[in-house]
């Protein structure tokens, strides 16, 4: 059986219009990986509602104490114990303080000694963990020795010999916290660097000639970075309730500076007879960790590739 053959020629070809040319192609709009994370993280409405309040909360702390006609030490005696007006909105305190310019001014400290344990646990525990499931060996067994010793003493029982020397202050506080609170990140991080420097790309670097800070921040910290920030956001809460609770019992700042815990303690003897003072802070510490939470369990979320 004989081919036929078909000679082609521009007759039989009809020229396409710019329009047309690229109506079969589909393209993807290129997106970086923080900017795909927060794409999913929006998705997430909890979470995103978490974010909006957290930073109307951080505003306000900033401002209302700036622009309030009073102080948060500022005492009315003639005033003391009034319910919420024009011009006191929630009400003041057994002393006569503006309660709402008390609560901005506690959130301030509240919210910088969450955010500054949690940022000192992330340096000390990515830090410590990595090199201690990098190196390995004897140097590990040695590592996680002194983590248990730090461990098996209780927490409490650091704060309070730490206020003992160093008095009643934010960095008391802030020491008494991140003594022993970095080792969950650093165990974290030490289980994630034993297994990552095992893969083909860790081993890759070694033989092209990386060195060894190089390979343990540059390669192997940077792949742990998903569990690390979520990690990371959880402890912001955390800190927040400790000192809260710190402060409560007693053993957190000096007044008459103000921290939600302090509002708490000092609300606690007019609980019966003005039990709103006591719901203002307490209500501020749970919304403010519920939504810290609910931004922790989004970040996690975003950052988690199966969702992608």
């Amino acid at each position: 059986m004989e081919e036929t053959k078909v000679l082609l020629d521009d007759s039989m070809f009809e020229k396409l219009d710019d329009s047309e040319k690229n109506t079969e192609f589909i393209a993807m709009e290129s997106k970086t990986y923080l900017q795909d994370a927060w794409r999913c993280f929006k998705k997430n409405k909890l979470a995103l509602g978490g974010l909006v309040f957290l930073s109307i909360m951080i505003l306000l702390a900033i401002f209302v104490p700036m622009v309030s006609p009073y102080t948060y030490d500022a005492q009315d005696l003639d005033l003391r114990n009034a319910l919420p007006s024009a011009s006191h909105l929630l009400g003041t305190d057994k002393l006569g303080r503006d309660i709402l310019v008390r609560l901005m001014f506690g959130a301030r400290i509240s919210l910088a000694v969450g955010f500054v344990a949690a940022f000192l646990n992330l340096i000390i525990g990515v830090v410590y963990g990595g090199i201690s499931g990098f190196v390995g060996g004897k140097v590990d067994m040695v590592m996680m020795r002194i983590i248990d010793c730090i461990y098996s003493i209780p927490s409490m029982l650091y704060v309070i010999l730490i206020m003992m020397v160093f008095g009643s202050n934010i960095g008391s506080v802030l020491l008494g916290i991140c003594v022993s609170s970095w080792i969950g990140m650093a165990r974290q991080v030490r289980t994630q660097v034993q297994t990552l420097k095992q893969q083909e790309f860790a081993l890759a670097a070694y033989v092209i000639g990386a060195g060894k800070l190089r390979i343990l921040f540059k390669h192997l910290i940077i792949n742990c970075m998903g569990p690390i920030i979520v990690s990371t956001t959880l402890m912001v809460p955390e800190a927040i309730f400790t000192e809260s609770f710190l402060a409560f019992i007693g053993i957190g700042i000096s007044l008459p500076q103000a921290s939600w815990g302090t509002l708490a303690s000092e609300a606690r003897s007019v609980i019966q007879s003005y039990p709103l003072q006591i719901v203002w802070p307490v209500l501020a510490i749970c919304l403010t960790v519920l939504s810290l939470n609910f931004i922790g369990d989004g970040v996690g979320e975003a950052l988690d590739p199966k969702n992608r």
